[in-house]
């Protein structure tokens, strides 16, 4: 977190966004690069000035963040650091690492992920700060707005946590401070996190508040929760939480398999909107291939081989090119690879099928043994596939994390973070040559080591 970077995405970031014509600023993807710096009182004066510095938080995330379709994103390096992916491309390169679960502490992905992470907590952090203070910001919009900063706030941390372990929850805007500020326990992030998203459901309005579900509405921090709860094992606040979702049947719905990741997805609860229109997703262009042997990555042979015969997901989400009878796969959830006249697909961060397989998980772990094969059944007939009959526990969890396997591959690191929240992870993944059990969790980057002392000692491993 160094003091420079902090500065910057608090004013340079942040504050010159009132540059942009904001006769369109609902249209958040519309950021331009500032061409001068004003003072954080001219962006937080109106509800247009404060939208776009709220907005700002979405187009950094889709450009540079963790959840971004590009290599600096998760469903790209936690797709090669598991089972997912294959690379094409030899030692040397950034990724390559991942790919061996050979990582440095001076890898630059990895410190991208740090501190785009902890930049975009800070400008959540300044956000908050402004909606407190400002008279000027209605109401309604306030709460919005400050809402969509904790949503933030919570998911980066959430991330944060889970890829590094013990860190710094950061909730101020002093970046001298911040940049000594102690780690704490993994678990005690976790809680920081369920309480700023119970924080954000008070604030934020159920109806999305522009077109495209394309920004944080009340179910979409009630999507992250459940996951939350999940992953700190909480089973029935993750399965009311994940029912918060579900029973809203108005508004969300299953699609077929074909429509799922188009723009107009009715399962869609949050998307990152493109950054102009006919612009699709980066995920499309980073993963298809059109030429052997693949450019760059292509789907693992055990991910493959995973499925079942008669899973429709196979055909429906997965492209294939063949060369001396040897097929290579590819990720085609996401079909568009270029621009056209409209956009059809964003990049999409959390869908229906994701809270029925947390429900489910989080029902069969209770007990509930019955409703939880239910909702995982409705996955699975959607898929094609027979209905699981099993009534045993374990058999039925190890069939759900199964099934988020096929359903959720190549999407934000799922993979990894199921397999090591279920302690399955060095089963999994012990076939990888470079593989060691210190590999659940990333190294902190060395230079953040170096500027603030309080983050060692080094995770183990590192």
């Amino acid at each position: 977190m160094k003091k420079l970077q902090h500065k910057n995405i608090g004013f340079a970031l942040l504050l010159s966004i009132c540059l942009l014509s904001f006769t369109g600023c609902e249209n958040f993807v519309e950021v331009d690069s500032p061409n001068s710096q004003l003072d954080s009182n001219s962006v937080f004066s109106s509800d247009a000035t404060a939208n776009a510095a709220v907005a700002n938080l979405y187009a950094q995330q889709r450009e540079t963040g963790f959840l971004s379709g590009n290599i600096t994103g998760l469903s790209y390096l936690l797709g090669l650091y598991t089972d997912e992916l294959e690379l094409t491309s030899s030692g040397g390169s950034e990724e390559f690492s991942f790919y061996t679960n050979i990582i440095p502490a001076s890898n630059n992905l990895i410190s991208s992920v740090w501190s785009v992470a902890y930049n975009q907590i800070y400008a959540s952090n300044l956000i908050l700060q402004k909606m407190d203070n400002s008279s000027n910001i209605t109401a309604l919009r306030k709460d919005q707005f400050s809402g969509e900063a904790l949503f933030f706030r919570a998911l980066n941390h959430f991330y944060l946590t889970q890829l590094f372990g013990d860190i710094p929850f950061i909730t101020a805007t002093n970046y001298e401070d911040n940049t000594v500020a102690d780690k704490i326990p993994s678990n005690e992030v976790m809680a920081l996190v369920i309480a700023d998203l119970e924080s954000a459901l008070v604030l934020l309005p159920e109806d999305y508040p522009t077109d495209g579900r394309a920004r944080v509405n009340k179910y979409a921090a009630q999507a992250l929760l459940a996951r939350v709860y999940l992953y700190s094992g909480m089973w029935p606040e993750a399965s009311n939480a994940a029912s918060a979702v579900i029973n809203n049947s108005a508004t969300y719905s299953l699609e077929s398999l074909d429509t799922t990741f188009l723009q107009s997805s009715t399962s869609t609860i949050l998307q990152l909107a493109s950054a102009y229109e006919g612009k699709n997703t980066e995920e499309a262009a980073l993963f298809i291939f059109e030429t052997l042997p693949p450019p760059s990555v292509y789907i693992s042979s055990s991910l493959i081989e995973s499925f079942e015969p008669n899973d429709a997901r196979k055909d429906a989400w997965l492209g294939s090119l063949s060369d001396g009878g040897i097929a290579y796969y590819y990720a085609f959830k996401y079909k568009e690879r270029f621009d056209t006249s409209m956009t059809l697909e964003n990049s999409i961060l959390f869908r229906l099928e994701e809270p029925y397989l947390i429900r489910a998980e989080a029902r069969i772990r209770q007990g509930e043994i019955s409703s939880g094969r239910d909702d995982l059944n409705t996955i699975r007939e959607r898929a094609g596939l027979s209905n699981s009959t099993s009534t045993n526990q374990n058999e039925l969890l190890d069939e759900i994390i199964e099934e988020r396997r096929h359903e959720l591959f190549t999407e934000q690191g799922h993979r990894f973070f199921d397999l090591k929240r279920t302690g399955k992870i060095n089963e999994a993944l012990g076939m990888k040559p470079g593989w060691s059990a210190a590999d659940i969790l990333w190294p902190i980057p060395q230079l953040e080591l170096l500027v603030n002392p309080h983050l060692a000692p080094q995770n183990p491993g590192y």
